[in-house]
C-alpha cells in the first residue's frame, strides 16, 4: 500500500472517477490539486465540494507548472495519456497512474475484472449477482458506475470486488492484478483515442499483465483477437465458446450451458440454454463468460444457474421500452460501436427501424451493410457522425437524415407498422448531443413514453 500522507498529488480530469479519486486522496492526507480543461462555469457542480474538502482547483486548461510541482499524477479515464502536459512531465520521470491503478493499491480482498469491446456491463452485473447468490461478500463497480476508489472502504480481505474495466482505465495500470480476468471480445472501437486496432487490443491485454500462474484469465475462443491474447497471458487460460467444445471453460452442448475445469475433468451441466432470460446471441456469450469466471471463483453450479435465471437485462442494453400501436421500442444506447450495433440488429429477425449516429470514433459503418440489407427497413441518422454514416451506407438501405434524437423517434414512429421494431443502437458515442450513453437512453425512453400519452 502506497503512502500518500503529505504527498503532492495532481488529479487530471474531473469526471466521476476523477472527483472520487481527489476526495479519496484528501482522506489519505495528500495535498491534492485537480486540473481540467473545462471552465469554472462548466465545473460549477464539482468545484464547491472539492474546495470544501481542501482540494485546489485549476480550471480552463492545464498549467505546466501545476504538473511539474507534483509527486504523483492520477489521470481520469477520459484524459488521453499523450496529452502534451502529461507527455512533458513523463520525461522528468514523474509517476503517472489512473484511478483504477490507484484504487488497486488499496483494495482489500480479491478482484474479478471484466473487459471487452461489448458486453462488459451485462457480464459484470451478472457476475455480481452470481457471486452474491453463491454467498460471497461481493461489491460491483468500475466503469459500470461506482468508481473503484469508492469501493475501497467496504472491501473485505475475503471478499470480491467485481469490476468492469475499459481500455481507457487499463492503459494507465502497472500493478493492477485481478485474480480472475475476463476478455469478452476485442473488436473495432475507440480508434480515435488509441490510434490503431492493435494499440487498442494491447490496452485490453493489460488486464492480465500483472497476473501470475496462480491467477486465471477467461478468453473468447470465437473472437480471433481475444483468443490470440492467450499466448501472452502469464496466468491459467480458460475459454468460452458458443460454437464449439473447449478444453477447459464453458460452452454449449445439447441445449445446455456446460463447464469443464480441466481437460480430464468431468463436464458439469450448469443450466439449459432456454433458461437464459436475456435476448440476443451475444448475451449467450456473456453468460458463458460469466459461468467460466464464476467457477474460477468457486461459485457452485446451482448458485450460478439460480442467479442467471433471475437476472434482468441491464438498463440501456437491448432494453425493452414499450409497445405502441403494435410497434416495439428497444433502447440499446450502450451500443456505442459498430460491433455492438451488429449484435443488437442480429437479436431481431427483421422489420427494424434503426436510429444511428452520435460522435464518431473512427468507425467503419460499411461493416453493418449485410445485416442492414437483411433486417433493417430504414436508418434514421442523428448527430455529428450522420454525414459519414450516410456516405458509407448510401444505396444499402433507406436513409433519413434526422439530426436529433427526437426527430428520429418521430420519423421512425411514423414509418413503423405493427409487428416492426424501433431500435436505438447508435454505433457512436453520445458526447456530441448528450452527457453520456445513459442520458441518451433516458431521453429516448422519455420520447417513447411521450408517444404513449
Amino acid at each position: 500500500m502506497m503512502e500518500l500522507k503529505g504527498k503532492k498529488v495532481l488529479v487530471v480530469g474531473l469526471g466521476k472517477s476523477g472527483v472520487a479519486a481527489a476526495l479519496f486522496l484528501r482522506r489519505q492526507g495528500a495535498v491534492v490539486t485537480v486540473s481540467d480543461v473545462r471552465s469554472a462555469d462548466q465545473l460549477a457542480r464539482e468545484i464547491p465540494m472539492l474546495i470544501e474538502a481542501g482540494v485546489m482547483v485549476e480550471a480552463g486548461g492545464h498549467g505546466i507548472l501545476t504538473f511539474r510541482r507534483q509527486d504523483l499524477i492520477v489521470v481520469s479515464p477520459g484524459v488521453p495519456l499523450n496529452t502534451p502536459a502529461l507527455a512533458q512531465v513523463r520525461a522528468f520521470g514523474l509517476e503517472i497512474i489512473g484511478e483504477l491503478e490507484l484504487a488497486a493499491r488499496f483494495l482489500k480482498g480479491n478482484v474479478l475484472a471484466v473487459t471487452g469491446s461489448n458486453g462488459k456491463t451485462t457480464t459484470t452485473a451478472l457476475l455480481g449477482e452470481i457471486l452474491t447468490e453463491a454467498g460471497l461478500a461481493t461489491q460491483v463497480g468500475g466503469n459500470i458506475g461506482v468508481p473503484v476508489v469508492d469501493l475501497i472502504e467496504k472491501s473485505q480481505p475475503q471478499g470480491w470486488s467485481v469490476l468492469e474495466v475499459s481500455s481507457f482505465q487499463l492503459e494507465s495500470t502497472a500493478e493492477f492484478r485481478p485474480q480472475v480476468a475476463v476478455i469478452l471480445n476485442i473488436t473495432q472501437d475507440h480508434l480515435d483515442r488509441h490510434g490503431s486496432m492493435e494499440n487498442y487490443a494491447l490496452a485490453k491485454e493489460r488486464i492480465f499483465a500483472a497476473q501470475t500462474g496462480q491467477d486465471s484469465v477467461v478468453l473468447n475462443a470465437d473472437n480471433a483477437r481475444a483468443a490470440e491474447a492467450a499466448k501472452r497471458a502469464p496466468s491459467k487460460v480458460y475459454w468460452f465458446s458458443a460454437e464449439h467444445t473447449v478444453e477447459q471453460g464453458a460452452w454449449l452442448e445439447e441445449g445446455w450451458v456446460v463447464f469443464r475445469g480441466a481437460k480430464d475433468a468431468a463436464t458439469e451441466r450448469i443450466l439449459p440454454l432456454q433458461a437464459i432470460p436475456l435476448k440476443g446471441a451475444h448475451n449467450v456469450e456473456n453468460v458463458l463468460a460469466a459461468v467460466a469466471a464464476a467457477r474460477q471463483v468457486g461459485a457452485a453450479p446451482a448458485a450460478i444457474a439460480r442467479a442467471i435465471e433471475k437476472f434482468k437485462a441491464v438498463e440501456h442494453r437491448l432494453e425493452y421500452v414499450a409497445t405502441i400501436n403494435g410497434v416495439e421500442y428497444y433502447n440499446d444506447s450502450k451500443a456505442t460501436n459498430v460491433d455492438a450495433t451488429e449484435k443488437a440488429i442480429a437479436a431481431f429477425s427483421g422489420g427494424i427501424h434503426l436510429i444511428l449516429g452520435g460522435k464518431d470514433k473512427g468507425s467503419d459503418y460499411t461493416l453493418l451493410a449485410p445485416l442492414l440489407r437483411e433486417r433493417v427497413k430504414a436508418v434514421y441518422t442523428i448527430g455529428a457522425a450522420a454525414a459519414k454514416i450516410e456516405l458509407q451506407l448510401r444505396g444499402v438501405v433507406a436513409l433519413l437524415s434526422c439530426e436529433t434524437l427526437d426527430k428520429a423517434v418521430q420519423a421512425a414512429a411514423n414509418a413503423a407498422r405493427a409487428g416492426e421494431i424501433v431500435l436505438l443502437a447508435p454505433a457512436c458515442s453520445s458526447f456530441d448531443q448528450f452527457q453520456s450513453y445513459e442520458h441518451r437512453g433516458r431521453v429516448f425512453k422519455q420520447l417513447v413514453a411521450d408517444k404513449r400519452g
